[in-house]
């Protein structure tokens, strides 16, 4: 591996822009598609974007903040020391991989990579698993790092600690940096955005991308098989979404007045729920002034598809 940068006090604009220069260890699951919370094209726009957002919640931030005691529990239950890299570093031969690491293990060719998790997630943990994105994380650092395992120690808060140790998998690397380099040089380095991958989030970054509009019409091309399979799909999803409903008007007629019903497989749960929501339309003729005050304008696109 070969060090670009120390880390120590280094101010989060500064590495936020480090981390533009190439695929980090939390972009790796990501670009490989198999991260549930970020997308292939969310990477995408963050390298290519000029603009270095720093997006932050209160998950991260406790995930920053119990950093140094997972490492401490890691050391009770192990015995094995740990240390600080404080650098960013880089794959010798593929330097768009990058990785700012945890910690390192001490006398060992090995890395630690430190999680938290809410109880609702403990699941996601059991029988030695490791959700597949941090497996993609720790293989990252471990083919950047060129060291032989890593450990992923885990707080499931309120729970338990759990830690596991990871080999290297020679057959997996080769994969995951054939993928990694296809991403950076044929869509990162020739601004070509990553291929949808159907999710919601995919969604968002598209409409986010492409807010602004041209009032323009361009040629539609090579889309015809496509959009005659959204059509079959819409009016299969519309069938299968009125039996769905069906179903759900008979369980409410068997329910009547009572709350739930249940037996030894299911519980079906039909409660009142009470929410307030603002009278918009009283608002607007009884307090127009108020209205005019705080409406919000919200800027968007609406997508239909039509037959000629």
């Amino acid at each position: 591996m070969k060090k670009i940068v120390s880390t120590f006090n280094m101010e989060k604009q500064e590495w936020l822009n480090y981390r533009k220069q190439g695929i980090g260890g939390s972009d790796a699951g990501a670009v490989c598609g198999l991260n549930p919370y970020k997308t292939a094209m969310e990477v995408y726009q963050d390298k290519v974007s000029s603009e270095t957002e720093d997006f932050d919640n209160e998950a991260m931030r406790q995930g920053r903040d119990f950093e140094d005691y997972v490492a401490r529990r890691f050391t009770e239950v192990t015995g094995k020391k740990v240390r600080r890299a404080n650098a960013m570093f880089c794959h010798e031969k593929y330097p768009f991989m990058l990785a700012d690491v945890d910690r390192m293990v001490v006398g060992e060719k090995a890395g630690l990579e430190c999680k938290t998790a809410s109880p609702f997630l403990a699941d996601k943990w059991q029988d030695g698993q490791v959700p597949m994105h941090y497996y993609i994380q720790c293989l990252h650092y471990m083919t950047v790092c060129d060291v032989d395992a890593w450990y992923i120690a885990v707080l499931i808060f309120g729970r338990e600690f759990k830690y596991y140790r990871m080999e290297r998998d020679e057959e997996m690397i080769a994969d995951l940096i054939r993928i990694e380099q296809d991403f950076w040089q044929n869509h990162v380095l020739k601004g070509q955005m990553p291929s949808p991958d159907g999710s919601k989030l995919a969604d968002s970054v598209i409409a986010e991308y492409y807010k602004q509009t041209i009032a323009e019409t361009i040629p539609l091309t090579g889309f015809n098989e496509k959009i005659k399979r959204r059509q079959e799909l819409s009016e299969i999803i519309g069938k299968m979404d009125t039996e769905k409903r069906q179903i759900e008007q008979e369980l409410k007629l068997y329910l009547g007045e009572a709350e739930i019903a249940e037996n030894e497989q299911y519980r079906v749960s039909w409660k009142a729920v009470h929410s307030n929501r603002l009278d918009e339309k009283r608002l607007k003729e009884e307090e127009p002034e108020i209205y005019e005050k705080y409406k919000k304008s919200v800027l968007s696109r609406r997508f239909t598809v039509k037959a000629a």
